[in-house]
């Protein structure tokens, strides 16, 4: 897990399954956590499945700790395509809050969204209901 030569959620699923929370931790930081996350992100908007989305716009903030600190990311989604930001420049429709393991695995398919948010894994703030529509606008089988 030291090289993150990966393309699609498949291969990042298959990457990190199994793995404990520190092993995760460990592999992520020896990669770089900000060149990991942004190929993460860049994968995310590949995967993104415009026709699941149709005639919706919104910006999709991801805050996502890391054993050092805090990563803010947006996921903008506008007239069928999807991009990203590092940071936070525009009011999101939905805030998700996870530590990095369970953002991967909610983000590759291994721990679903509703589970996640009721173990407590993952947080969320801002639309509810839009944020469980959401998780199904990116194709987490992809690859």
């Amino acid at each position: 897990m030291s090289d993150l030569n990966i393309s699609t959620p498949k291969e990042l699923g298959n990457l990190i399954a199994g793995k404990s929370d520190a092993d995760i931790n460990a592999a992520v930081d020896s990669m770089g956590v900000d060149s990991a996350l942004d190929k993460v992100f860049d994968g995310m908007t590949k995967a993104f499945l415009a026709d699941k989305a149709k005639g919706q716009s919104a910006v999709i903030q991801w805050d996502i700790k890391t054993p050092s600190d805090s990563k803010t990311y947006q996921v903008n989604v506008v007239e069928g395509k999807g991009t990203f930001t590092k940071g936070a420049p525009q009011k999101a429709r939905v805030t998700l809050s996870a530590a990095l393991p369970d953002f991967l695995r909610v983000i590759t398919g291994q721990l679903a969204g509703r589970q996640a948010f009721f173990s407590g894994k993952l947080k969320l703030s801002g639309d509810m209901m839009f944020a469980m529509t959401q998780e199904n606008w990116f194709d987490k089988t992809m690859g």
